[in-house]
């Protein structure tokens, strides 16, 4: 009896078209505002923390004297604050799925030996400049500090 119940509906289905989707004949279209996943464009990275600081799951690492930059993509909840935190916009949400690893475990990026050398040599431009602002600061303390007073 209870396959008479169910007959209209297979004979329906019988000749409509299918409902399903294409997907290994035609590129998946996902919907807008998906969250997809994130992609890094690593050599303009400045490696701030920034992203790493807002993190909710504390998924992402950065290593400034290495050059890296780490996410753990099967803790990551693709909310999206560290794209929108990201001072130098190197961040990006990319639609739809990555590709399957083979074990769980973080993925790391790592900067080209060029932007290295770049970096390095930034930062010690930058030191060197404190350094003298630093002592100019102290010279010009120590010259206020020995003027007699009128």
């Amino acid at each position: 009896m209870a396959i008479l119940n169910y007959a209209p509906e297979a004979l329906k289905n019988l000749f409509r078209p299918p409902v399903t989707t294409k997907y290994p004949a035609e590129p998946a279209v996902y919907p807008e505002r998906s969250r997809g996943h994130i992609e890094i464009a690593i050599d303009e990275c400045i490696s701030c923390g920034m992203c790493v600081r807002c993190c909710p799951c504390g998924t992402l690492s950065v290593d400034r004297n290495a050059g890296t930059w780490s996410i753990d993509r099967f803790d990551c909840i693709a909310c999206g604050y560290c794209v929108e935190k990201c001072p130098k916009k190197c961040l990006h949400m990319v639609a739809g799925y990555q590709t399957p690893g083979e074990k769980k475990g973080s993925v790391t990026y790592q900067k080209s030996p060029e932007v290295m050398e770049a970096d390095r040599k930034k930062r010690e431009e930058a030191a060197a400049k404190a350094k003298a602002a630093a002592e100019a600061k102290a010279k010009a303390k120590t010259l206020d500090e020995s003027k007699p007073e009128a």
